[in-house]
């Protein structure tokens, strides 16, 4: 009893010493430690994740490495005239001076609660961070409209993220960003912009480079306006690695660099802190519910799948493949989620009783046939990616089974740069399948895809893609309502100038008793 007396005290002595060091590490900057702006996410029906992290001044001062307390305010008016809940935090050095709030018992959204937003900030010594706006899910049992907003693949280098600024004026409830937030890459020239750093390896690589990407004033603005849901694709880590292989690093290197790279993004990322990485793992997928509305599954579609099929080992990394070169394609039962993160998802579809059941990764789902040379003018496409569904066809045939249950399944994808909107049918080959599902895949933030008669001549070869736009840089708003959902790719001009200007390349209708896209 003596001693954990002792030990209670001196716990009690040590938090006591914590807490002086940080308000006094606050009060001693003399810089705008909010940088990086202010982002929410993981929103729940009582509450969410609220963002910051404290950064050094551009000219490079450096933050104490000790824990500094940053409080936090949320009210219902963007003056702070009505503040419901405030606390502290502490930013530790641990963890780049990143700040997760998960804030709790507040009203969820509905049509009677107004505002349907939430403000918030961060303080830290005399400087208050920029303002926020967020919000809570609906309530289970309620039928609210879902508008959401999906983005994917912003590299710095090719270009601004001015499609961001036109996004925060979009009526958008949650944005959901389906992987590439960063790219690993090192600096190129002659590009629009340029990375800051080479290719990032380590932790303070990563940091570094996110810490760039967040410090853009588009990006800023959309992350304050939404809450963001998120996932990752491969250029968090490295271009098309699967699971422990990369086509770079092998083994424990390349563990020890996918624990950086995941303890990066949950520190840039608001998320949960039971999501934080433990070594080179991290549990991402989740399912958010809108109330009677729609059920948001979000899947990780890189740290669990088998390894690209007829991919070298010494080697790693995707490979364009026939039938012919490559037979294992369609024999060999891999799977891209992981056989626990597949069984997962059909439980929770299986559980689902809302109007629609969204699907959030990061791959493109609908077969994409390709011919060889995709410049050339042939008749024949026999050509296939193996780091999209397109390698793993036996899981993507299990996933479409499950899903043809519900008739009522919207998978959201990206990484492949282009708006493509397609049915997902039980016979890719066969023009007169069923659809089963509808899959809506959006452009890139910035990067950079191939020549719109290419994409073209792609869906000649594959009748079930509806739509296809690779010319354009945009994000996709999706609006869901009880019986219909409306999806509008839009899309800026051109991502190299940054008062590029916003138009609406194309509508579409799903309902929710038929699977399956409708021109509107």
């Amino acid at each position: 009893m003596i001693e954990r007396r002792a030990f209670l005290i001196q716990c009690a002595a040590s938090a006591v010493a914590t807490s002086a060091i940080g308000r006094l590490a606050a009060q001693t900057l003399r810089h705008d430690p909010f940088l990086l702006g202010v982002a929410s996410g993981s929103p729940s029906v009582d509450g969410m994740v609220l963002w910051t992290r404290l950064l050094a001044a551009a000219l490079g001062e450096p933050l104490p490495s000790v824990p500094i307390e940053v409080r936090w305010e949320l009210a219902s008016d963007p003056q702070f005239k009505q503040i419901i809940k405030t606390g502290t935090e502490f930013a530790k050095p641990d963890f780049a001076h990143s700040v997760h709030v998960e804030v709790g018992g507040l009203e969820p959204s509905s049509p009677s609660f107004k505002p349907a937003f939430y403000w918030y900030r961060f303080i830290a010594g005399d400087v208050i961070s920029p303002v926020g706006r967020t919000r809570t899910l609906p309530h289970l049992e309620s039928r609210v409209p879902l508008t959401l907003a999906l983005a994917s693949c912003q590299n710095y280098e090719h270009g601004y993220f001015s499609a961001y600024r036109h996004m925060a004026t979009e009526d958008v409830d949650v944005v959901v960003f389906v992987g590439d937030y960063i790219y690993e890459y090192g600096m190129t020239p002659n590009r629009t912009r340029q990375h800051n750093s080479p290719t990032a390896h380590t932790l303070d690589a990563y940091r570094a480079r996110y810490a760039l990407y967040k410090s853009d004033a588009d990006l800023q603005v959309a992350h304050a306006a939404f809450p963001w849901i998120v996932t990752w694709d491969d250029h968090e880590l490295e271009n098309d690695y699967a699971n422990d292989r990369s086509a770079s690093d092998r083994g424990e290197q390349f563990l020890r660099k996918r624990a950086a790279a995941y303890r990066a993004y949950w520190e840039h990322m608001p998320l949960r802190k039971t999501q934080l990485p433990v070594g080179e793992l991290a549990q991402m997928y989740r399912r958010y519910a809108w109330g009677q509305t729609a059920n948001l599954h979000m899947l990780d579609a890189r740290q669990y799948r088998d390894y690209q099929v007829c991919t070298p080992a010494d080697q790693g990394g995707s490979r364009t493949i026939t039938d012919q070169n490559c037979p294992e394609r369609l024999s060999r039962s891999s799977s891209l989620l992981g056989l626990q993160q597949e069984a997962w998802l059909a439980r929770s579809m299986a559980q689902s009783q809302t109007r629609f059941n969204i699907v959030g990764q990061a791959s493109i789902m609908a077969q994409m046939r390709m011919p060889a040379n995709r410049s050339a003018d042939t008749t024949t496409a026999d050509s296939f990616w193996n780091d999209s569904w397109d390698g793993y066809p036996l899981a993507r045939q299990r996933t479409l089974e499950q899903w043809a249950q519900k008739k009522n399944v919207i998978s959201l994808g990206g990484d492949v740069h282009a708006t493509y909107i397609s049915n997902l049918v039980s016979n890719f080959d066969d023009p007169k399948s069923p659809a089963l599902a509808t899959e809506i895949v959006g452009t890139s933030i910035t990067s950079p895809s191939w020549p719109q008669v290419a994409t073209e001549r792609i869906m000649s070869f594959n009748p079930h893609m509806k739509f296809g736009k690779s010319d354009q840089r945009g994000y996709t708003v999706v609006r869901i309502h009880e019986k219909l959902a409306t999806v509008t790719p839009r899309v800026i001009d051109n991502a190299r100038i940054r008062e590029s200007t916003l138009s609406t390349a194309a509508q579409f209708v799903i309902e929710s008793t038929r699977p399956g896209i409708q021109q509107a």
